[in-house]
């Protein structure tokens, strides 16, 4: 009788801890972003080292604290991807990360399908936006836009305990 009694209460914590963990990494950590017009949604120029603003509407963003690459996004605009291309910095083999299935607006696998298409196109929004950190920026051929974080070669070094080195800005002091 005892032994079927901690079973049941091994079973039942195993049981809620797998259905907080679930809730915490799905849902927990995650908050709505409001939009900021003029900082939501950056290009980096060719030509510059600042990102500059580009016109969009229907922003809807999410972030967590947890991680500095949870941060998605999505939006629209009415620039053609010739103008953007023309004008901001191309994303080097940009990949879309996932988000949340409960963040309809974007859609993490589509989007890939759409760089490899060619029928959409990422560019570099903000350049370390948090160390080691890159905003990327997609935008489709219907003007629908996805925002999401990568880490950059200094983000991998630093997170993977390489030595960073000197190409890298130093660390930012908490």
């Amino acid at each position: 009788m005892t032994g079927r009694l901690l079973v049941i209460v091994l079973l039942a914590c195993a049981t809620a801890a797998g259905i907080a963990m679930y809730y915490l990494q799905i849902y927990g950590f995650y908050y709505e972003v409001a939009a900021q017009p003029g900082r939501d949604v950056q290009l980096l120029p060719k030509d510059a080292d600042a990102p500059e603003p580009i016109e969009y509407t229907a922003f809807q963003a999410i972030d967590a604290d947890s991680s500095p690459i949870r941060y998605r996004a999505c939006f629209e605009t009415g620039l053609s991807l010739d103008t953007l291309s023309a004008t901001y910095m191309a994303a080097d083999d940009p990949e879309p990360l996932i988000a949340p299935g409960w963040f309809d607006c974007y859609d993490g696998v589509a989007l890939g399908e759409a760089l490899k298409a060619g029928t959409a196109r990422a560019y570099l929004g903000t350049k370390n936006i948090h160390y080691g950190v890159d905003r990327i920026v997609a935008v489709t051929e219907d003007g629908r836009g996805y925002v999401w974080h990568v880490l950059n070669n200094c983000g991998h070094k630093a997170y993977d305990g390489t030595v960073v080195g000197e190409e890298c800005p130093p660390r930012p002091q908490n």
